[in-house]
Parts: structure tokens; C-alpha cells; sequence
């Protein structure tokens, strides 16, 4: 039996699940991402996702923020644009990881 393929949002949405997840870019061609966090914030879903490899490879210290969001019925990731909430997100992340012990600067 074929094993049922996760769509992005469920392999996120899954805390026993920590695959990496494949998006794709504006041009159609596939952009693996290493997942990070997902942060409830104002009752809203976003993921922190770092993508991995590619033309221009992000440093290991940063990330991007997605918002998940329903278009046409269909929940979407969708990349956040807004940079306050963006840092919001971010700030949240990092209240997290010192709430866990971790020291975060």
C-alpha cells in the first residue's frame, strides 16, 4: 500500500513530525525547508522555516516566517511579508526557547 503523501501544512501541523517540507518558489521549482517553529500568534499559524541549500544558501542563523492562511477554501503557506509581525513572530520564538532553558541573546 502507498504510503499517503502529507501535504506541507500537515507535515508542520504534525509535532511528531519533523521531515523537512517542499515548497515551491515563484518559478515553480522545488525549495526544501528544515523546519523551525510553528508560533500561534493573534490567533493566527506561522511556521519558521529555514530553506535549505539553493543558489543563495540563508546563514544558519536566520529563517523565514510563513503564515498560514486559507485561500479558496485551502489552507496555504504563504510567506509573511509584514516585518513587525515578522519580529513579532521572532520574539515570540525566542520567549519560547528561554521559557525551555535555552539561552538565547
Amino acid at each position: 500500500m502507498a504510503k499517503k503523501q502529507l501535504s506541507p501544512i500537515d507535515i508542520l501541523l504534525d509535532e511528531n513530525n519533523k521531515d523537512n517540507i517542499v515548497l515551491y518558489d515563484d518559478k515553480n521549482k522545488e525549495v526544501e525547508f528544515e523546519q523551525i517553529a510553528i508560533i500561534p500568534l493573534d490567533g493566527k499559524m506561522y511556521a519558521i522555516l529555514r530553506p535549505l541549500g539553493g543558489d543563495d544558501p540563508m546563514p544558519e542563523d536566520e529563517a523565514l516566517v510563513f503564515v498560514i492562511d486559507e485561500v479558496d477554501d485551502e489552507d496555504v503557506l504563504l510567506l509573511e511579508e509584514n516585518e513587525e509581525i515578522e519580529d513579532k513572530v521572532f520574539d515570540k520564538y525566542y520567549e519560547l526557547l528561554k521559557q525551555q532553558g535555552y539561552d538565547v541573546d
